[in-house]
């Protein structure tokens, strides 16, 4: 059995907390400044805090510290910079609004399902 990527790792992490819409995706060919993008979304701020906290939990359990933080206090959209990986965890009004898998079309995408 070959060992998940930390991508992976936090997707699944995300979807035990019932995170729904869960992508990945390789920003490899696209960008310098990171690798992947987990993105999730959840249905109110409690399971938006919930979702990064598992999300941080996995990570720190890998021996992986976030470089940064941002967004617990609102809790519509929480990012996680890893450098490699970045997850954000999002209220699915304000994943739309943004919509960073159109903003980074160019990226190979992976739906992640438990």
């Amino acid at each position: 059995m070959t060992a998940l990527r930390p991508a992976d790792r936090a997707a699944h992490a995300a979807l035990d907390k019932k995170a729904s819409d869960v992508v990945i995706l390789d920003l490899r060919k696209t960008t310098d400044f990171t690798d992947y993008f987990v993105l999730a979304s959840g249905t109110n701020q409690k399971q938006i805090v919930a979702i990064a906290d598992a999300v941080l939990e996995t990570m720190r359990g890998l021996g992986v510290k976030p470089t940064h933080v941002e967004g617990y206090p609102r809790g519509e959209w929480i990012l996680l910079d890893f450098q490699d990986l970045v997850v954000h965890v999002f209220t699915e009004k304000t994943r739309a609004f943004y919509d960073l898998e159109r903003l980074w079309g160019g990226a190979t995408r992976q739906e992640v399902t438990g």
